[in-house]
């Protein structure tokens, strides 16, 4: 089994059954809660659903959900905090863990950036990922000749798509994997957090 993360003991515990498991509680306490948060903002616009404008004494009734809910994501975020900030990922089995068929989309980038509607290199690296599984080898190991059996727009450049570190960087559009645009949404938040 792969261990790529390390939880600090503080926000997990030990199984009842096997006794090298490590259970990350806070993560899913931290799950449950969302499923509450919903719920209070469901029961919160169905308060609101039928009011005409200004105040009406529905609205009394809004303060409790709203206040809980507050209450409620500041006190997750302060555990998320703890939980991020003593884990420990292991670089190496997280590496391991990495496959090629995680890179198919990136197979139908590739020709999206020939020219080719997306819509189609969809169908078209569903096709490869299906022949790679028939002949029982990893996408990456089809040959330019095989991937020119299912589209002839393949070149020898097509090499390049499996390269992961490759992938993570053209994901630089706003929220993307980019070191460029996770250090940007780094430094919204710091900036957010020191304006509160």
């Amino acid at each position: 089994m792969l261990k790529c993360i390390d939880m600090d003991d503080a926000y997990a515990t030990g199984s009842s059954l096997m006794p090298q498991k490590k259970n990350p509680d806070a993560l899913e306490l931290l799950r449950g809660k969302a499923g509450i948060a919903l719920g209070r903002a469901t029961g919160f616009t169905a308060t609101l659903k039928g009011l005409p404008r200004s105040y009406n004494k529905d609205l009394q009734e809004d303060k409790i959900p709203l206040f809980e809910a507050v209450d409620t994501v500041k006190d997750c975020l302060a555990i998320l905090t703890g939980v991020i900030a003593t884990m420990k990922p292991n670089r190496e089995k997280l590496l391991q863990a990495l496959c090629p068929e995680m890179l198919a989309t990136d197979l139908a980038d590739y020709l999206v950036r020939k020219g080719v509607p997306f819509r189609e290199t969809h169908h078209i690296s569903g096709a490869a990922v299906r022949l790679a599984e028939d002949r029982k080898i990893r996408l990456d190991e089809l040959t330019v000749a095989q991937l020119q059996e299912i589209d002839s727009r393949f070149e020898e450049d097509v090499s390049k798509v499996w390269d992961y570190e490759v992938s993570v960087e053209r994901k630089s559009s706003i929220g993307g994997t980019a070191k460029s645009s996770v250090q940007k949404q780094i430094d919204d938040l710091v900036a957010f957090a020191n304006s509160v």
